[in-house]
């Protein structure tokens, strides 16, 4: 049986990108196609208010990026967390990314906060300081697309650490066989990252947008990211997916 995967999609995008790359869900989809491990997915937009039917049972709860803080007091925001802190008690794995990875990590007893290094864009490396058996296909370093102002300054004090660099040393935490997070973006494509740096130029300023542009001539390794998290779900998971 295919893994059960819920999509909870935090963000609408900017006219100017709908028609190409329609939403984050889509992204994610097309990103977990590449990866071998059978999954399904039902995506539902938490910023228009929707949510999965009460009862309906997931393998996973993926988070996605937003352009909204996680710390912020919108009211879609509140019932997502109520409704995260739901799914965590209950023992359900929880995946999160750019935002998920901050709200998660806020949620759960961690700080998130505007960081005092400003906007991180472009392709970004990292160094792996844990390598769990699930981390399958094995690198030495991670490197993935960015696009934040907002960083997980204090991880929750069950987290441990996976991924780290100078820039951002909170990229990426597991707690316990439950939660799996991710600073950067897995499912982003550079044409994407191209994009939203080409829109934003004017707000970051000629420094980071010249930076970000040029560090877009390197690979990221966002499906072996994806792929990650399919075997951190599928461990116990019946029969083996893998």
């Amino acid at each position: 049986m295919p893994l059960r995967i819920c999509i909870l999609e935090t963000d609408i995008l900017r006219p100017e990108l709908v028609d190409q790359y329609k939403g984050y869900g889509l992204m994610f989809e097309q990103l977990f196609a590449k990866q071998p491990i059978p999954a399904e997915f039902s995506v539902y937009n938490v910023v228009e208010g929707h949510y999965p039917p009460e009862g309906e049972k997931f393998d996973a709860y993926l988070v996605t990026g937003s352009k909204f803080d996680s710390f912020g007091d919108d009211p879609w925001i509140q019932k997502l967390k109520k409704f995260l802190l739901e799914r965590y008690e209950n023992g359900d794995k929880l995946l999160g990314v750019c935002f998920g990875h901050q709200l998660l990590a806020l949620l759960l007893g961690g700080k998130t906060e505007r960081a005092t290094q400003g906007w991180g864009v472009g392709t970004h490396s990292y160094q792996l300081t844990q390598k769990p058996e699930w981390m399958t296909p094995a690198l030495d370093e991670l490197t993935l697309l960015i696009s934040h102002q907002d960083q997980v300054t204090q991880l929750p004090e069950n987290a441990t650490l996976l991924a780290s660099s100078d820039f951002c040393p909170n990229a990426a935490y597991t707690i316990k066989d439950q939660v799996l997070c991710f600073q950067g973006h897995p499912e982003f494509v550079h044409d994407y990252s191209r994009a939203i740096l080409e829109l934003r130029q004017d707000y970051l300023g000629e420094q980071v947008y010249n930076q970000g542009v040029s560090s877009l001539d390197r690979d990221h390794q966002g499906a072996a990211v994806a792929e990650w998290m399919m075997r951190f779900v599928a461990r116990d998971h019946a029969p083996e997916s893998s």
